[in-house]
């Protein structure tokens, strides 16, 4: 058993590691490419834009191991049962229970293996990049709004007061810039507006304020219906906010750079702050779920094994792993965006794509075993 497990193990490992080899070496050529056009902006050179192009690759495997697992675990086994290996072993007794054991096992490694790199390599390299792009252009933007946040229920010796702070994009090091700042009282009307060039967040919660310009709304004449509206120019301001270092760097951050526990902190950060959550929820799930999809591709490719070699060739087959990895892609990209629309249950849109091809994994398999 230890000889069928090794090579199983050795030929499947080295065949799905020269298919994220070849994934990766496109992906990099067209990121390359794409930063090309920003080379010169900014003080932005050619070796920033390949530094940055080789720091987004721990994502770009996340993205595409259940694919390289697919297609690498389809060849092994199509070219064993075209050679008439698999029907050897089977000859001596390696059943359909034993062999998707093996298979299943290793499958799991490779869902630890995916796991690791999207939660722990794949935010810091992409945090990385982000810093790169930030330093040599000067900032990092958070598109046409920026990034909002919200500060609720906040206590002060005037009363309780809201903010709603907007952010126009990120610089390195946690600088922010062109932060504007709304103030509110508790029955929703806009007390202050705070604009600043840059801000920093301390370690303490405190936002260092830079190049200030502070409006209040002050009611001078309720019975006339006139009111003043000040305006103060500062060199600089520190403001006090609930709101930590962290969750700034991870409201300004793409989603792509954060953990499954900053999802998680910052699902609770919306909740308790009364914002739309639906998006990070199901990106949450999807990122709690996804290393389980190596598992079912190893099983999506077992049935494979149990082609006779006159059903078509290795390329053939190859072929329709890589036609069935994009369909799973693309079927878990457009479920995530149908339950943001339709306001499905979060777990549930996560793991539809995954539970229907284990199903037909299993369905494949249990036909090809009785019937082939």
């Amino acid at each position: 058993m230890k000889t069928v497990r090794r090579l199983f193990y050795v030929d499947i490992v080295t065949a799905v590691a020269f298919v994220a080899l070849a994934f990766l070496s496109l992906s990099f050529f067209i990121d390359f490419i794409d930063q090309l056009g920003d080379v010169g902006q900014g003080g932005y050179t050619v070796v920033q834009a390949t530094l940055y192009s080789l720091l987004l690759l721990p994502g770009h495997f996340y993205e595409v191991a259940p694919i390289a697992v697919l297609i690498g675990t389809i060849y092994t086994l199509a070219r064993m049962a075209q050679a008439s290996e698999y029907t050897i072993l089977r000859t001596g007794g390696l059943g359909p229970g034993r062999a998707l054991s093996l298979l299943a096992t290793l499958g799991m490694v490779f869902g630890v293996l995916t796991f690791v790199v999207g939660d722990y390599l794949a935010p810091l390299s992409e945090r990385q990049a982000n810093q790169v792009q930030a330093m040599a252009k000067g900032g990092l933007k958070l598109g046409r709004s920026g990034a909002w946040l919200k500060d609720n229920h906040v206590a002060t010796p005037q009363g309780e007061r809201s903010y709603s702070i907007n952010v126009g994009s990120a610089g390195p090091k946690g600088l922010l810039h062109d932060v504007r700042i709304f103030e509110f009282d508790p029955d929703g009307r806009m007390l202050r507006r705070i604009a600043a060039a840059s801000a920093q967040v301390e370690a303490n919660q405190t936002w260092e304020l830079h190049d200030v310009s502070v409006t209040r709304w002050v009611d001078a004449d309720a019975a006339a219906g006139a009111s003043q509206v000040p305006e103060q120019k500062l060199p600089g301001l520190a403001w006090r906010s609930s709101l930590s270092a962290a969750m700034v760097a991870a409201a300004v951050s793409p989603v792509s750079s954060m953990s499954t526990i900053d999802l998680a902190r910052y699902i609770v950060h919306l909740s308790d702050n009364e914002q739309a959550a639906q998006s990070h929820q199901i990106q949450f799930w999807k990122r709690a779920l996804y290393p389980f999809a190596c598992l079912v591709m190893v099983g999506l490719a077992l049935p494979f094994a149990y082609m006779h070699a006159r059903a078509g060739g290795i390329s053939l087959k190859v072929f329709g792993g890589i036609m069935l990895g994009i369909s799973f892609v693309l079927l878990n990209n457009v479920a995530g965006h149908l339950g943001l629309l339709r306001n499905w249950t979060p777990w549930m849109v996560a793991a539809a794509p995954s539970a229907l091809y284990l199903l037909l994994s299993f369905a494949a398999f249990s036909w090809l075993v009785r019937y082939r």
